[in-house]
């Protein structure tokens, strides 16, 4: 018995030996299979053989460099020397990567954080996982290829335990008696006569770019009434007077009030209102268990579930069930037999390409709702409804009902035929506009709804990149600069004097710039993409380095970075000053992200939100802080905006400054003024602003554009 006892320490230290030994194996392998994945990928892009397969195998490599890199810095059982030689493999590894992006700047956006993962990708990732001897996890399973859709819709479809119970509590759906009585009076309604012929989706699009009156694009709403809400929570008055409306019968709405207003409020007040119940909410992944926590403030009678992954963990029962975008592919098919009456699409931005399967899904359940349910609450949130083009509207009116693929609702339609006008006679589109507002468009800006919300600037800060790096962006910037002279002027000589114009052809130089834009090659020189990349590298330091001197003179800092490489730089300058951050990324759960917020929010002594511009830029609340850093510049305007109201919100105390950090004397002035410069759809389409709108404004070939005409204007 001593004897055996004596032993057992020993046995207990070998037993650990031998565990870590096996995480160390481990870890060899997968470092082992990114390696000589790394190495194929260089090899085919060295030969220019740029397959399908290939950009899947990048998107993985990358993803579990990111990963990996991750559970390194988390893993305790292992020293310092260890994690530091696995870092610096990974780093290596990255390395690889970032020269076969600059070969190849098609890859560069496989990189974003928000990227979206093909089946093929989710298939890869698993073989080299399980190639690396690890077992993937419930969420790291592929779903089935879409090439063999109708085969293995079933495979890829699946069904919690918990909703299959709720079908066998109640396997029939309750009939809807009022949808019942209203369908023969809908026949008897008013058919469609002077319109039924004209193309009419068109002119409604464009008559938000044409016959705008100076006034915002808003629905008449009643005024603010009582609305009943838990202990301590009130409603501002614009917020009550959506929930008003939803009470007076209300049942579509474009809500597009500015970020910031409150808009996850209004809807879940407006769904029990209307007795919305069971209620679908689709959302971003990064703000699903924000909805939930917002559901239990604000409606907590009514229990709210979050899918995550498969939906093992879901309340069956719950009269709210939340998902996110990118698992909704999974269960469309029982969410689409639940029997939901109302549906919430939060960020609706999210599904203007009808041809994305987000969208189509999202599009497929409303429709599977308005037809089991007569009026139905459908709700659109977004405070960017626009981002590239007017044509963003058609999904997002098509799930609220009011068009489909071809022509405008039978309650639209005959909006219009009261009218009296066609889209040929004089005041059709101000009118079509009226039309479509009163179905149910609702847009708020702070100025108008929210005078206790300070105002906000943005400040911009040129720094100067005189050390080697800057040195070799100006130059990279010179070359590119020459290369589109002499594009243009090849095609000048090309044309001869046919067509020829005094001073610079703009024409020419857009298709100079568009072609410039299309060409994916690197082998005569570095592009725009991988410039950009590179200034927001070489300016990490110098805004970190400003964020430090913000904490220590006005406290609390938000800094946004668009690349992981600059939020780890930063992170790193904020460690060596002593500044405690947190760090609110797009690799993590969704339960460590929001520990990181709550750190940020509610401990004093953390002193910095590290936030990627992607991932941190919607859905979370950071009014803690009234300045912000923008360490890099995005290509949407609409991105910058998000980001700046995560801190401008309705609880902020203090006026909000967001310190934008410029490179002098580079293309990143030229972005910084496109983006200003840039009114906005939004702006000329739901605010009345008289702007000019370029219906398909691209930031990116504005700044080729840009760049060729001043080294023309600079050339003799």
């Amino acid at each position: 018995m001593a004897r055996d006892a004596r032993r057992r320490p020993g046995a207990s230290r070998t037993a650990s030996r031998s565990r870590q030994r096996g995480r160390a194996k481990d870890n060899e392998g997968i470092m082992s299979v990114l390696a000589r994945a790394v190495r194929e990928i260089e090899g085919s892009v060295q030969r220019g053989s740029m397959k399908p397969s290939v950009r899947t195998k990048f998107q993985v490599i990358a993803l579990l460099v990111r990963e990996e890199r991750a559970q390194v810095k988390a893993d305790e059982t292992h020293s310092e020397a260890y994690r530091a030689e696995q870092l610096k493999r990974l780093d290596g590894i990255a390395t690889i990567l970032a020269k076969v992006a600059v070969r190849d700047a098609s890859l560069l956006g496989l990189l974003a954080e928000d990227a979206p993962v093909s089946d093929a990708a989710r298939a890869l990732r698993r073989e080299m996982l399980t190639a690396a001897g690890r077992t993937p996890g419930p969420e790291e399973v592929p779903v089935a290829a879409p090439a063999a859709a109708a085969v293995n819709t079933a495979k890829r479809q699946v069904v919690p335990q918990a909703v299959i119970s709720r079908q066998l509590a109640n396997p029939f759906l309750a009939p809807d008696y009022e949808a019942a009585a209203a369908r023969p009076a809908q026949k008897s309604a008013t058919r469609p006569r002077r319109l039924v012929n004209w193309e009419l989706i068109g002119p409604l699009l464009s008559s938000f770019e044409n016959a705008t009156d100076g006034t915002t694009a808003s629905m008449a709403l009643p005024d603010a009434g009582a609305v009943s809400t838990p202990p301590g929570l009130e409603l501002m008055p614009h917020q009550a007077r959506v929930v008003g409306g939803t009470e007076a019968g209300h049942r579509t709405f474009l809500l597009a009030d500015e970020p910031g207003l409150g808009k996850t409020a209004q809807a879940l007040l407006a769904a029990q209102a209307a007795d919305a119940y069971p209620l679908l909410v689709v959302v971003p992944n990064v703000v699903k268990t924000n909805w939930a926590r917002e559901a239990a403030r604000w409606t907590p009678a009514h229990p709210a579930t979050v899918i995550h992954g498969d939906g093992d963990t879901i309340d069956g029962f719950a009269d709210i069930i939340v998902v996110n975008y990118e698992v909704l592919d999974r269960h469309v098919g029982w969410l689409g037999d639940l029997g939901f009456r109302g549906m919430v699409v939060d960020e609706a931005h999210f599904i203007k390409n009808k041809k994305s399967q987000r969208s189509q899904h999202v599009l497929q359940l409303a429709e599977q709702i308005r037809s089991r349910t007569l009026r139905p609450l459908l709700m659109a949130l977004t405070g960017t409804p626009l981002i590239n083009d007017i044509d963003d509207f058609r999904a997002i009116w098509q799930f609220l009902g009011w068009i489909d693929e071809r022509k405008p609702g039978r309650e639209l339609m005959e909006a219009l035929e009261e009218t009296g006008l066609t889209p040929v006679d004089p005041g059709f589109s101000s009118a079509a506009r009226a039309a479509v507002i009163d179905m149910g468009i609702v847009r708020r800006r702070k100025s108008e709804v929210a005078a206790d919300i300070p105002a906000r600037r943005v400040a911009d800060l040129p720094v100067e990149l005189d050390d080697a790096a800057g040195r070799s962006i100006r130059a990279a910037e010179r070359e590119l600069a020459d290369r589109l002279v002499a594009r243009y002027r090849a095609a000048l000589e090309a044309r001869g004097d046919a067509g020829a114009v005094d001073g610079i052809d703009a024409d020419l130089v857009r298709r100079v710039a568009g072609a410039e834009l299309a060409d994916k090659s690197t082998k005569t020189g570095e592009n725009v993409f991988s410039m950009i990349r590179r200034i927001g590298q070489a300016k990490a330091g110098l805004a970190a380095d400003y964020a430090a001197q913000l904490v220590r003179s006005v406290g609390k800092v938000v800094f946004f970075a668009k690349h992981i490489d600059v939020m780890d730089a930063a992170e790193a300058i904020f460690a060596e000053r002593g500044l405690r951050y947190s760090s609110i990324r797009g690799e993590q759960t969704t339960r460590k992200r929001q520990q990181n917020i709550d750190a940020f929010v509610n401990d004093p002594d953390v002193a910095v939100a590290v936030c990627s511009l992607t991932a941190a830029g919607v859905g979370i609340n950071l009014q803690v802080a009234s300045n912000l850093v923008l360490a890099e510049l995005s290509w949407s305007a609409a991105e910058q905006t998000q980001a700046i109201d995560r801190v401008h919100r309705i609880g902020q105390a203090e006026p909000v400054t967001a310190w934008r950090i410029i490179a002098a004397q580079t293309v990143d002035t030229r972005i910084a003024e496109l983006i200003d410069g840039k009114a906005g759809l939004a702006a000329r389409a739901l605010d009345g602003s008289d702007e000019e709108v370029s219906s398909a404004s691209d930031l990116q070939l504005e700044a080729l554009v840009a760049l060729l005409t001043d080294a023309l204007t600079a050339s003799p």
